[in-house]
């Protein structure tokens, strides 16, 4: 399901997108109305989408909160706009939206719109099943993944854990997450496996880092995480052999 972040300034034309889009079957992560409080959403959230209004009221526009968003990391973007100026649509270009919607915009245009995004969001993954190690290269004791445009160095003792989103993962470090494009499975064969466990379809651990282990779950971080009966053998025997 696409997750979507909707960016508008008209409250009422807002809350109308909202039960449009999730009566089309698309999730919606929440609605800003400024791009300060967009650019906390997305680092909480990690929308895949984000309908933005171009005319957006406050200190930054809806381009410059799209273009600031996409420094983070990378996001689709379409655009609502009541004009059609050419500046606007020139500098909204340099930002690679999906597409344009005219306001008032047409029910069925904006089903057909988000139809064509979803098929192009979810085609990335499925590429990059294939070409994992341009998102992701591993060292003897690191791994240099993806992020803000750029190749950031993440030592293994850094990492608490990671968590499966669909055919992307989220590395949780102490003091933050980053959303890599490489499923759960693959960090799980190349990650060492001495100090790496999975303990659920979703998640997988730092061993060295747990703060307490029960019978279906264990803390880590001051977070609590799932522990599921398969892997949970493996778990204590890694354990013990810690001991």
């Amino acid at each position: 399901m696409i997750r979507i972040l909707i960016l508008e300034d008209d409250m009422v034309l807002a809350a109308h997108l909202s039960q449009t889009i999730q009566k089309l079957g698309y999730s919606v992560t929440g609605i800003e109305k400024n791009g300060e409080n967009a650019l906390l959403h997305f680092r909480q959230y990690l929308p895949q989408l984000v309908l933005v209004d171009i005319g957006l009221h406050g200190k930054i526009n809806g381009i410059e909160t799209v273009k600031r968003i996409q420094e983070i990391d990378a996001i689709k973007a379409i655009y609502l706009t009541g004009n059609t100026d050419e500046d606007s649509f020139e500098k909204a270009k340099t930002t690679r939206p999906l597409a344009f919607i005219s306001k008032p915009f047409q029910p069925v245009e904006l089903e057909r719109t988000l139809a064509l995004a979803a098929e192009q969001i979810l085609f990335e993954p499925e590429r990059a099943k294939t070409e994992p190690e341009e998102n992701a290269t591993f060292l003897k004791d690191r791994i240099f993944v993806r992020t803000q445009n750029k190749l950031v160095k993440l030592l293994f003792d850094d990492i608490y854990y990671v968590e499966a989103d669909r055919n992307y993962a989220k590395i949780h470090t102490k003091s933050e997450s980053i959303l890599v494009v490489c499923p759960l499975k693959m960090l799980d064969q190349k990650l060492p496996v001495r100090q790496f466990v999975r303990i659920h379809r979703s998640f997988l651990v730092n061993i060295s880092k747990l703060d307490a282990v029960a019978d279906h779950f264990l803390e880590i971080n001051n977070i609590t995480l799932p522990i599921s009966k398969q892997h949970k053998q493996e778990l204590l025997k890694n354990l013990n052999t810690l001991s």
